[in-house]
């Protein structure tokens, strides 16, 4: 019966998704809020310039309302749910600031480091006080749990960081961060639902259903981007559904993706800072394969297959 019901979530979350980002579209069009696309990135994203963004905000709605649906409006739902508005605010006020400005230049990065982290910490604070994870760890192979103790509200708050902006830097193709965000979402549903995690379960289930609903119109040729609004909103409230469960130290196995993307900026960075020389034709990893000759759209596929791959091997880590 309660697989019905979250079929019936995702069904509606999928349904919410796509109707709310229909209804966007044309008011993006209309405030001509269209997405800056950066010079020196690939020449044949060029075309996509002035493209609507900011699509986040139809994403999130129909995870927060199909959520509140699904949990009768519980506290840790709400809770996730703030987690991940707060983040997804984050990215609003980014995405406005280009928009408005129109250069591909938003909040600086230290300003937005400083907020994810305020967010991070005080959401890690609430887990040890006010659910029964309390600031204990599951650490998998080893099959134990680690008590983090006082430095648990760090912990939570890096890898709470170090997740929205990989889920960030995947938001560079047509249905890529959305494809990817829904198959990691739906992977950790099945699972904490059937481990009775209801509450965090359902906000991932809602998650993937409005990632599909949004690929109806971000799909290749994308007719809007989710933005940093939608990108930081997934990475920041899948963390924190996630963080709920005692499952965190899965979310760089199941999202290897969105770890080697955000990687490959980093060795890139450094190789060019140190050596002079580019590890990667470029970055993020994406734009590898794309500048090297592949379609986008099969970039995305591979991806997502990617994805789905990661998704197994984590399942059965959880059963060794």
């Amino acid at each position: 019966m309660f697989t019905i019901y979250c079929m019936a979530i995702f069904a509606g979350a999928a349904a919410l998704g796509a109707l709310f980002t229909y209804f966007e579209i044309p008011i993006i069009k209309r405030h001509q809020f269209g997405q800056y696309i950066r010079e020196e990135g690939p020449q044949s994203h060029l075309v996509k310039q002035g493209t609507p963004t900011m699509g986040g905000v139809a994403i999130y709605l129909a995870v927060a309302i199909a959520t509140l649906a699904g949990t009768k409006g519980s506290l840790d739902s709400i809770i996730i749910i703030v987690a991940g508005l707060v983040y997804g605010s984050i990215g609003f006020a980014d995405d406005f600031i280009k928009v408005a400005a129109k250069h591909n230049l938003g909040l600086r990065a230290w300003q937005k480091l400083v907020l994810q982290i305020i967010v991070g910490v005080v959401f890690g604070i609430y887990i040890m006080g006010n659910t029964a994870a309390g600031s204990n760890v599951w650490i998998p192979f080893a099959g134990i749990e680690v008590d983090f103790g006082k430095a648990f509200p760090v912990f939570v708050s890096f890898v709470m960081v170090a997740m929205s902006n990989s889920v960030n830097l995947s938001d560079g193709m047509d249905g890529l961060c959305a494809g990817v965000s829904s198959i990691f979402a739906g992977f950790f549903a099945c699972t904490v639902v059937a481990m009775g995690y209801a509450d965090s379960g359902i906000y991932l289930i809602a998650t993937a259903g409005a990632c599909v609903g949004f690929l109806f119109f971000n799909r290749y040729p994308a007719k809007i981007f989710m933005g940093d609004t939608g990108s930081m909103a997934l990475g920041g409230g899948m963390t924190a559904a996630i963080f709920m469960t005692k499952m965190e130290f899965l979310i760089p196995i199941a999202g290897l993706v969105f770890v080697v993307e955000a990687l490959s900026v980093i060795i890139q960075v450094i190789s060019f800072k140190t050596t002079g020389k580019r590890v990667f034709r470029m970055s993020p990893l994406h734009h590898h394969f794309e500048e090297g000759g592949m379609k986008e759209t099969k970039v995305v596929l591979m991806f997502w297959a990617a994805t789905s791959i990661c998704c197994g091997a984590a399942y059965i880590i959880l059963m060794m």
